[in-house]
């Protein structure tokens, strides 16, 4: 046998389970999407702005880290942490929330949740197989998708779903560290986005004891004046590293080396990933001010209006006349609720493909 046809003879998959997750995760069209769909900037605004995918990205990089270090699984963290994102509807949370009223103003009990909906794209709505839906992922993935925000239990969720999940448990340790992730990971990343859009200003944050922590470590390096980008960057950079490291120091010697929590407490038992209980209150007084001063900046509240528009539009449009749905969800309405098929087709799309159908449908917005 040649040397190379050793490779040919590989008769298992070479992946850990979890690998295999992340690598079907990362192949799947909802993945691709995300690259269009909003984080706090409309795509079309620039090319510099996070994307929901540039974020997914920014999270599993930062939850890899964190499970590493503690001896948890990298694999596991990174493929929770790339999906968690995938069941966002365009226009960020403004637009779950509108297609959220949209559906229980029609008496759609369980409305929509972008949990959940992460939830349902990789396990019924991805069509990758012949004999079954969703891209067949392990059961702790499928869970940490759905669980990795707290609070777990969610009143609106199918009986089944809590039946087979427990969602009056905890998921497991690697589920928790990615919804601190994507905690490290967003507030890094508004503030690179706020103060390059020109919408707020380091001095506008200052009124954050953390900011200014952060600040001062950057000052003694010397690299510029506070609206340059070298300094942005290593301002994002020394956040980051400030957060994973505190979270390093106040979890470390809490969690069991090597081996992963599963789902065996009850919902009020304290897990203890996180922050020390003073760092938690200046993250909770930061994302005060970046509510105030960038989320609800004009400039911001105006796209999204108008994105809340779209979304109304859509989905009024196509509850009306279904044959303006695709043939792929046109043809589901023979065995699936018309509300469910319309909210899984606007959920899917891009910022872009949503703004020109919507166009498409009643003229420039």
């Amino acid at each position: 046998m040649k040397a190379d046809d050793r490779f040919y003879k590989i008769d298992k998959d070479f992946r850990s389970p979890y690998a295999r997750d992340r690598d079907r995760i990362i192949h799947s069209g909802s993945f691709r999407k995300l690259e269009y769909k909003t984080q706090v900037f409309l795509n079309q605004e620039g090319d510099f702005f996070r994307t929901r995918l540039t974020h997914s990205i920014e999270v599993s990089q930062i939850a890899r880290s964190i499970t590493s270090t503690l001896g948890l699984n990298e694999a596991l963290a990174e493929a929770i942490a790339l999906a968690h994102d995938l069941g966002h509807t365009p226009f960020g949370h403004i637009g779950g929330d509108t297609l959220d009223e949209c559906l229980k103003e029609d008496e759609h009990a369980f409305g929509f949740e972008h949990n959940f909906q992460s939830f349902r794209v990789v396990s019924s709505l991805e069509k990758r197989y012949k004999d079954f839906d969703g891209l067949n992922l392990t059961f702790a993935t499928l869970e940490g998708i759905l669980k990795h925000s707290y609070p777990y239990k969610k009143s609106f969720l199918p009986a089944i779903i809590n039946e087979q999940f427990n969602l009056d448990t905890h998921p497991s340790i690697e589920a928790m560290i990615v919804d601190r992730a994507d905690e490290i990971a967003y507030i890094s990343h508004d503030i690179d986005d706020g103060i390059n859009a020109g919408l707020i200003s380091f001095e506008d944050l200052k009124d954050s004891t953390l900011v200014c922590e952060i600040l001062e470590k950057v000052a003694n390096e010397g690299v510029g004046q506070e609206n340059d980008e070298m300094f942005r960057y290593r301002f994002s950079s020394h956040m980051i590293n400030h957060l994973v490291y505190s979270l390093l120091k106040y979890s470390k010697g809490k969690v069991e080396i090597g081996e992963i929590l599963t789902a065996t407490l009850d919902s009020k038992t304290k897990i203890s990933i996180g922050f020390e209980p003073e760092l938690e209150t200046k993250i909770k007084k930061l994302k005060k001010i970046l509510f105030e001063k960038l989320y609800q900046h004009k400039n911001i509240v105006i796209k999204m209006f108008a994105g809340k528009q779209a979304i109304k539009g859509l989905y009024n449009g196509l509850m009306q006349e279904e044959k303006m749905l695709p043939k792929f969800y046109y043809e589901q309405l023979h065995v699936r609720n018309k509300h469910r098929v319309v909210a899984d087709y606007i959920a899917s799309m891009s910022d872009r493909h949503a703004l020109s159908f919507y166009n498409e449908m009643y003229g420039k917005l």
